[in-house]
């Protein structure tokens, strides 16, 4: 038995993923989108020169499984965009990891009107797998509300540049920009799965201190969502890339000592826990349709382990709001189910 469990254990590692990310905030992107100040959102100050990524790869190499499908990733601008001798001064920094096979790949995130053959070129050369790009929306309307200076043309000739090329696509999303809407931000949704992406990540928009995005909020000219809508439209527009194999990096910005109101958050949908609470959502439907024709008094809902939680629900909310109806909700794992079933009885 012990063999087996730690046979079982050996392949959940390998089936898990890890990056090392190496943040440059706003080194290379000359455009100041009104929502944007990647300092501030990333909690990142300094930005790392390419001869210090050996020490920082070394650093997280430490403290991660050996066993795990390990990636090198630069985030937090648009890494494109840097001199070319610069991107190759990291890439091959980076490069030397992946030639002593202590990581599989390097991941970059960019702009999608920073790709170019020469420059996907460079990418392939130094060992770069997956190429995320800030798409944000794929309406043309919202994105110049948003001051990116790009419009849905370049996001769909750069995706398929990426993929002709033999690269993984991601394609970010952001959800409550300016101008935009629960029916525009599903398009969106729609069009990264229609691009071919294989991955996402979704982020709800907040006002942060210093943006162009703070001054239209204090005249009066921009709404930021509360955090129940964000909640809701977030809710759907995971639901059609969970649905179509997408894999859903992350949802809800990475919690930073910035983004109180004390220092660098303005106003918006920012909680600690926004995961939680869209997936709480998403459970909560599940049960209210599953369980919408049971009238007994107690009731077990077996799930699979990877759900339970959010199927329970952020602070047990969707328990309590079952225990209205009945006198006894219990809540069982069962690892044969797949992700979103359930098997209910009742008495």
């Amino acid at each position: 038995m012990v063999c087996y469990i730690s046979i079982v254990n050996l392949l959940k590692l390998k089936n898990k993923h890890s990056n090392i990310p190496i943040f440059i905030p706003e080194l290379a992107c000359p455009h100041q989108c009104v929502f944007c100040d990647q300092t501030k959102i990333s909690g990142t100050q300094a930005i790392p020169k390419p001869a210090d990524v050996k020490d920082i790869v070394k650093s997280y190499l430490k403290t991660i499984p050996k066993e795990r499908h390990i990636n090198i990733a630069f985030f937090g601008g648009s890494f494109t965009g840097i001199p070319i001798i610069l991107q190759e001064q990291y890439l091959n920094a980076a490069n030397f990891f992946i030639k002593t096979k202590q990581v599989e790949g390097i991941r970059i995130s960019t702009r999608p009107d920073y790709i170019s053959i020469e420059i996907l070129e460079l990418l392939k050369k130094y060992g770069v797998t997956t190429i995320e790009l800030g798409a944000q929306s794929t309406n043309d309307s919202v994105l110049k509300k948003s001051g990116r200076g790009h419009s849905f043309r370049e996001i769909e000739t750069a995706s398929k540049l990426i993929i002709n090329f033999g690269f993984e696509l991601g394609l970010q999303m952001m959800i409550g920009l300016p101008g935009d809407s629960i029916q525009k931000s599903i398009q969106t949704a729609k069009d990264i799965v229609r691009l071919g992406a294989k991955n996402s990540r979704i982020y709800p928009t907040i006002v942060i201190k210093g943006t162009a995005l703070e001054k239209m909020y204090k005249l009066g000219l921009y709404q930021p969502l509360e955090l129940d809508e964000a909640v809701k439209i977030t809710k759907e527009v995971y639901k059609i890339l969970d649905e179509n194999q997408i894999n859903i990096i992350r949802t809800g910005l990475h919690p930073s000592e910035e983004l109180t109101h004390e220092k660098s958050l303005i106003a918006g949908p920012y909680h600690i826990s926004f995961k939680e609470l869209v997936l709480t959502e998403l459970w909560k439907d599940i049960l209210n349709d599953k369980l919408e024709t049971f009238d007994n008094e107690f009731v077990e809902i077996q799930i699979n382990e990877s759900q339970i939680n959010y199927a329970v629900g952020y602070q047990s909310s969707n328990k309590k709001q079952l225990l209205k109806r009945f006198k006894n909700v219990k809540f069982k794992i069962n690892n044969s189910l797949k992700k979103y079933e359930l098997n209910v009885s009742s008495y």
